[in-house]
Formats: structure tokens, sequence, C-alpha cells
């Protein structure tokens, strides 16, 4: 993790060549690698691994983007630095290098977490196209928010198939009234209705970058908020 870190550093405070972004990448993929052969699983389980994978996927998608957009500077820099960021958040989480459970021990679960943590790493690139275009105002920012928002909606909605297949396996239903699901519902509807929205005339531009900030937001809460302030079967 840490090397993850001092990599990213040389990109965001040092060399202008993008090699460094890559190589950061590059480690955070082997990191997972690494923990993925040592736990004979995918590593999706606790906030460590969990944050791990987000920033190893925000780095993925970001580079995307970044050869999407005309490979400007800034969108790889912002880019670097958030997944740095949540890069530094897991190194103060312990992981977990217990068992799975039965219940989680299906790659039906694996789906369902890679899947959400994916679209939360696009939702989260949407929302720094669009504090960019509200700093600039440039259309194609905000067209930028809009593609990367529909497409972490569309790995969303899959997510949530395979979690509802999964619960079903698990508990015979493929719905649980638990918060963290409740708040997972309306993160899908809000960015449903962002995406409509943007349709309309008088959404576009600034209301829609506003919106596709906000959602984020709301990523954040789903994901951490509700587990840590909120009782329920559904962690992480």
């Amino acid at each position: 993790m840490t090397p993850t870190i001092i990599v990213f550093a040389l990109y965001l405070f040092g060399l202008a060549s993008r090699w460094p972004a890559y190589a950061g990448f590059l480690v955070q993929v082997g990191y997972l690698v690494y923990r993925g052969l040592a736990l004979g699983r995918i590593p999706l389980v606790g906030v460590h691994d969990t944050v791990s994978f987000l920033a190893a996927s925000i780095m993925a998608f970001g580079i995307a983007v970044d050869q999407a957009h005309g490979r400007k500077r800034w969108v790889l820099q912002a880019v670097t630095g958030l997944a740095m960021a949540v890069t530094a958040v897991a190194l103060f989480q312990a992981p977990e290098n217990k068992p799975l459970p039965p219940v989680l021990n299906t790659y039906w679960f694996e789906l369902h977490v890679a899947l959400s943590f994916m679209s939360y790493a696009l939702f989260a690139i949407a929302a720094i196209m669009g504090v960019r275009y509200l700093k600039t105002g440039e259309a194609e920012d905000e067209r930028m928010e809009y593609k990367t928002a529909f497409v972490g909606y569309a790995l969303f909605s899959l997510s949530m198939i395979f979690g509802g297949v999964w619960a079903f396996l698990a508990w015979g239903t493929y719905w649980l009234w638990t918060p963290k699901e409740l708040w997972t519902s309306l993160l899908w509807v809000y960015y449903g209705l962002y995406l409509h929205l943007r349709y309309f005339t008088w959404w576009q531009g600034r209301p829609i970058a506003v919106m596709g900030v906000i959602g984020f937001g709301i990523v954040m809460f789903t994901y951490l908020g509700v587990s840590l302030l909120m009782k329920s079967s559904h962690a992480f």
C-alpha cells in the first residue's frame, strides 16, 4: 500500500510523465492479486480490502476517462489524487484474513461487491468532472460527467441484480429491509433521475453537474455512513 502512495505522489508532485500514475495503478493491482492469492479468494471483505479495490477501480476507469478526454493532465491528476487518498485510508484499516462464512463464499457475492465498487469509482470520477465543469463551464466536462455516470449506473444496476440473487440463495428472499439496502435503492433512484433529467434543457449544465457531485456524497454515505452509524446485517 505504501509503495502505491509513493508512486502516485511522484506523479502528482514531481514527474510530468504519466508513467508513475500507471505504475501506481499496477502496484495497487499487484497488491490485490497478492491478497487474493494469500486468502484464496477475491479480497472484497472489510474496509481495508474494499477501499483498496475502490482505489484500483478509480485508477482503472480514470485512465480510460483520461484517454477519452484527450489526455488532459488535470484529469489524471485529479483521479490519481483521489486514488492516493483512498489508498491512504486503507493503510489505517486492519485487513480481514479470516475465512469467509458460507453465506459470503459464493461468486454471486463477489460479483455483487466488485460491480458495486466499480460503479462507486465511476460515480467518483463523474463528480470530479462535475466539479471541473462548475469551475470552467466547458461543455465537454459536463458530457464526460454524464457518460461516466451512465456507465456507473449500468454497473450499479447489475450489482443490485446479482445482490438479489445472492440474497435469495442465502436467505430465501431477494430483498432484506436493512438500512444498507434502503439507501442503496435510494442511490439507484437518485442516479436514475440524474440520467433522465439531463434530457430536459433547463436541467442541463450547472444543475446536472451539481446533482452529480451530490450523488457521490450519497455514495459515500451509503458505503461508509450507513455501515458505521446504523445497525445492519449488510455491512460495507
